[in-house]
């Protein structure tokens, strides 16, 4: 049986297709079309699946799509009538799209699809509970999730077991965590629905010194984690500002104008608003807990993907154990609604399995050595073929003598990050790969750090955790006995000028209080990408190494090798590796591009 699960019309649209309960693949729009957060109908994406499967779409048994569109319209209308005399440019600019296309969605998936058959339809928050749920090892759990907003809920919790999906309770919109996050995004100056994660790699660097002022004004919370918040200070409703001149009074002066100065202002509200989220995620945990007393909890939902308070949560130890979906923002919709049709509506059972029927979370476009070899050929671009044992003993000597080397392998990535098949990396150990990783090679902010690969079963010797962390999604400190103490006068020091001290062992991806966020490899998830830091590890004792997604700034992960030859061509990466192929760039003719890619990618 095969069910397509959709996701689209807002952000990050997908395509999802599982047979028999197996996820057989599932890709985000924007690696095909090439523009970030893509929101539109996942043609792409939908073309590679069903190919993938070699079916046509009337092979299809159900479609599914990850929300309930008209309860979403609902949600619109109540809204600005509940706002009378306001949002009146925001109803006019949100109209057209819904009266043209959002309404109609049963009749476009027909049409795009060339589909006859059944469409259904879960509520958004089903979604993302069966996409945590069902892929997890759990044969029943708790399971939280926790975004903006969909139909109504901004978050909800309940119980998975077997193949049923109950949701117990749910907060609904204005109230949400997820756009209380995406205000703080938005005064900071960064993009909402794009530079969440920006704001929580900023809060290492400020004080908490408004954390009062958040709770004193702006939400009031209470011991269950359910809160409400003041929306005099809020124009989101209504608006097409997140905040609005209140707001800006309360937190001393208005927003910060993107690409300006980072002042120690922005710092403090990041960290301001990351503790007020972790504060409110542990409460929601503490509550799901005493009413399901379920020894695990999945999450999903955009807020999932904040693994600073995922690792906090995990620390605490209110569950045996979390299992996070690395796809848990809207593009992890496709799947879940597939789920849940197919358990939840059909009532086959859960696929039994003592480990994630996630695996490495890889489901994308895949490139042979052949189809390689005809790119490079046809491209006339100088290389080298390799064995593997020459592959990975010449590639860990590029990390070891300080190159930056794309990775590209295998399947691509489900989910916004790169876990080593569509990755750049380098060496862990150098204390100048982050400076020139951000400046030279992603050309973005200076503050962010980067995230470690590490083997799988090195993972405890080098981090403060004791499991695996597969999709970047839990944060750890590094390993006490690998730190370098700070002098007193590197700890008088404020901001971003900690950003240069060497911290630890593996200083490139050690944040400026310690935390690290992990990636852990697993031999029988991704033998290549493992076999390459074992290399790594034996000639170094080091098994940890810098992974970066395959992107310049703004730009979507790369999908196609000639995404990648371009973005390799276009950045000071030493070496480009794709499957066996080895291009150095100093062999590389001169690249003579065809566009401004920096005009292109509009900045994230």
């Amino acid at each position: 049986m095969y069910i397509l699960g959709i996701s689209a019309y807002y952000h990050d649209s997908a395509a999802c297709l599982i047979q028999d309960g197996k996820i057989v693949a599932a890709a985000q729009e924007e690696r095909f079309t090439r523009k970030k957060h893509d929101y539109n109908f996942p043609k792409h994406a939908i073309e590679f699946c069903l190919k993938s499967a070699d079916i046509k779409s009337n092979q299809l048994d159900f479609v599914a799509f990850y929300d309930k569109p008209l309860l979403k319209f609902n949600r619109l209308l109540e809204t600005y009538l509940a706002f009378p005399g306001k949002g009146l440019e925001s109803f006019i600019t949100a109209m057209p799209l819904w009266l043209k296309q959002k309404l109609w969605i049963p009749d476009l998936i027909k049409k795009e699809l060339n589909y006859e058959g059944k469409i259904l339809f879960p509520e958004h928050h089903e979604s993302h509970a069966a996409s945590a749920f069902f892929p997890s090892p759990f044969s029943h759990s708790a399971f939280l999730t926790i975004d903006g907003v969909g139909e109504w809920a901004t978050s909800s919790f309940g119980i998975g077991n077997e193949n049923k999906i109950e949701i117990l309770a749910e907060q609904h919109f204005p109230h949400s965590i997820g756009l209380l996050y995406s205000a703080f995004t938005y005064f900071t100056g960064f993009k909402v629905n794009s530079g969440e994660y920006k704001v929580m790699g900023l809060a290492p660097y400020g004080e908490p010194k408004y954390v009062q002022k958040i709770y004193d004004h702006l939400i009031d919370l209470k011991e269950d984690g359910s809160f409400t918040m003041n929306m005099d200070y809020f124009d989101y409703p209504t608006g097409l500002r997140m905040t609005n001149k209140k707001f800006a009074e309360l937190f001393d002066g208005p927003e910060r104008k993107a690409e300006s100065t980072l002042t120690q202002r922005e710092m403090d509200l990041a960290k301001s608003v990351q503790v007020v989220t972790e504060e409110i995620m542990l409460r929601m945990a503490r509550h799901v807990k005493k009413i399901t007393n379920e020894k695990y909890l999945c999450l999903a939902g955009g807020v999932a993907l904040n693994c600073v308070a995922n690792g906090i949560l995990l620390r605490e130890n209110i569950f045996e154990d979390i299992w996070i979906q690395p796809a848990a923002g809207d593009a992890g919709g496709a799947l879940g609604s597939a789920l849940m049709v197919y358990h939840d509506y059909l009532k086959n059972p859960k696929i039994k399995s003592t480990r994630s029927i996630q695996g490495g979370s890889y489901f994308g476009t895949e490139y042979s050595n052949d189809e390689i070899q005809l790119f490079l050929n046809k491209q006339k671009i100088p290389h080298e073929k390799v064995t593997d044992d020459i592959l990975f003993d010449y590639t860990s000597q590029y990390l070891i003598d300080e190159k930056v080397v794309g990775w590209f392998q295998g399947k691509m990535e489900f989910g916004p990050r790169a876990l080593g098949n569509r990755s750049i990396i380098g060496d862990a150990r150098s204390s100048k790969m982050q400076k020139i990783m951000n400046l030279k090679i992603k050309y973005r902010e200076s503050f962010r750090p980067f995230a470690p690969s590490v083997l799988a079963e090195e993972i405890s010797n080098w981090f403060e955790i004791d499991r695996e962390s597969p999709y970047m999604l839990l944060v750890a400190d590094v390993k006490k006995e690998k730190q370098n103490l700070m002098t007193e006068a590197e700890q008088k020091l404020f901001g971003i000028d900690k950003l240069n001290i060497v911290r630890s062992e593996v200083p490139a991806v050690t944040h400026i209080d310690y935390s690290a966020r992990i990636q852990s490899v697993n031999k029988e998830d991704n033998p290549r990408y493992h076999q390459l830091i074992k290399k790594f590890f034996d000639k170094t004792g080091c098994p940890v190494i810098i992974n970066t997604s395959f992107n310049v700034r703004g730009e979507p992960i790369v999908e196609s090798p000639l995404d990648a030859y371009k973005c390799f061509m276009r950045t000071e990466m030493d070496y480009l590796v794709m499957g066996n192929f080895i291009l150095d760039k100093k062999n590389q003719p001169e690249f003579i591009d065809t566009i401004n890619w920096k005009d292109k990618y509009e900045l994230d």
